[in-house]
């Protein structure tokens, strides 16, 4: 009997477990219904958007300036170095800088194995090349819808549930949408780099409206490139340029529109960035003129089969207002370093020449973690950038254009941010904002928190 009376209880206890738990369940699957019901978070990056260009009154921006006047908004926000497309981008939806994320280029730096040149590899998958979490990764674990147009850094992401990259596919899920509405069809799709970056961003404005108004996604990241192309052919603030702005804020007001007609706006924030802004140019350095001209380069005619095989020694990746420089694995560091300060040291356009704790403490990992990280950096001065190539001159014009990648400490560099709609308070004024508080801010918007960020939610923005 006592037996059966400690068995009986055995089964109620369990009983009544077994209910609690499920009704946790049940209570985890309501809460997360809810927060896939009641909230939309669309950001939209508007690529090369200084936040100087804001305070030009003759700026045709009335979208922008109306969100910012009934939303919240900062004097910039402050990118991370590099100040590049991709390791910005990165920050925004990672919520740390390169120094842990390790993104440094527009996709992953690639050494040659023997002779050859560095080179970027834009197709690198997102779990090689970011290392962190992101965003979008905690809100699909958390339950939540996640999207993309053309964000960067997610080439084989699985934690993305619908998305329109920057290469579409024709047999894409949201591409075969497009074209059974009649936005583009499938040839087009097919030849989509043929065409120009205006009917590029047109289409991936209409891919973000139809994931929007038939998906209703929880998160929604959306990467606009017009204004960053104008602005490096024709400089920022010029004739072209003002018109890239007019058009790219047409393209956030058609996302509003879209959200009005879908009846979604009452449930949505959007938040409009930039990755960094943009400074004029005049005069461009090619560094790896100088080295072709030292024993520290080695002509690439040398046959690949020589053993041991022949490699530069050192080698200088060109990212505009900065320009990073790799040594060969093995070399002897302290002499390399000696010689390229005494190399670069005096070259025209030049500002400084940086190695160690200097690049360290500006956001960029070490050599000893990462093997993106460069063992120096140069920078360039006001008017000046870096650029490719091994022959022809030192330093070359470069009338009417414009570039970034200075050091995030030039005000040039400062980029945008507008917060508004659900959430947001009403003519919020934030200063200067850090491009690292807007993972954060996201995550809280969707009821999540980041663990182990470098920034803060910013106050005005709440749940």
């Amino acid at each position: 009997m006592l037996r059966k009376s400690i068995r009986l209880k055995l089964l109620v206890i369990t009983a009544l477990a077994a209910c609690v738990f499920a009704a946790g369940l049940r209570h985890l699957r309501a809460s997360v219904k809810r927060a896939a019901t009641d909230r939309i978070v669309v950001v939209i990056s508007l690529d090369g958007f200084p936040a100087y260009a804001l305070e030009d009154s003759r700026l045709p921006v009335p979208t922008l300036r109306r969100l910012a006047r009934e939303g919240a908004a900062a004097e910039a926000l402050i990118p991370i170095n590099p100040t590049v497309t991709w390791p910005n981008h990165t920050t925004l939806v990672t919520g740390v800088d390169a120094s842990v994320h390790q993104v440094l280029y527009n996709g992953l730096l690639v050494r040659p194995e023997r002779s050859g040149a560095f080179h970027i590899d834009a197709q690198a998958s997102k779990n090689r090349l970011v290392h962190a979490p992101t965003v979008y990764d905690l809100a699909y674990r958390s339950g939540l819808t996640t999207a993309q147009v053309d964000w960067v850094a997610t080439q084989d992401a699985r934690t993305l549930t619908w998305e329109l990259p920057e290469i579409p596919d024709a047999d894409g899920a949201i591409e075969k949408e497009l074209i059974a509405k009649g936005i583009v069809t499938a040839d087009q799709v097919r030849t989509f780099e043929d065409g120009s970056q205006a009917w590029q961003d047109q289409i991936w404005t209409d891919g973000a409206v139809q994931i929007l108004t038939r998906h209703k996604p929880n998160l929604l990241l959306f990467h606009l490139l017009q204004l960053d192309n104008t602005n490096h052919e024709y400089g920022p603030m010029s004739a072209a340029s003002f018109t890239a702005m007019a058009f790219v804020d047409d393209r956030v007001n058609q996302v509003i529109r879209a959200l009005q007609q879908a009846d979604l706006l009452p449930k949505t924030t959007i938040l409009i960035v930039s990755d960094h802004g943009f400074a004029k140019i005049t005069r461009s350095i090619h560094p790896n003129v100088l080295l072709a001209r030292t024993a520290l380069y080695r002509q690439q005619s040398v046959s690949p089969h020589d053993n041991p095989p022949a490699r530069n020694q050192v080698w200088i990746m060109a990212e505009g207002g900065t320009a990073d420089v790799y040594f060969d694995k093995g070399s002897p560091h302290e002499e390399l370093e000696a010689r390229i300060r005494l190399l670069f040291g005096k070259v025209e356009g030049v500002d400084a020449v940086l190695a160690g704790n200097e690049i360290t403490a500006r956001g960029w990992p070490s050599t000893s973690e990462s093997d993106q990280a460069p063992d120096m950096i140069l920078t360039a001065k006001e008017g000046y950038s870096f650029a490719d190539g091994v022959d022809g001159d030192l330093v070359t014009p470069s009338k009417d254009s414009g570039t970034h990648g200075y050091l995030n400490s030039d005000p040039r560099m400062r980029a945008i941010f507008i917060a508004w709609g659900k959430g947001v308070a009403r003519g919020a004024k934030l200063g200067t904002v850090s491009n690292v508080d807007v993972a954060p801010t996201i995550a809280r918007l969707l009821g999540l928190k980041m663990e182990n960020v470098q920034g803060y939610p910013i106050q005005a923005i709440s749940p």
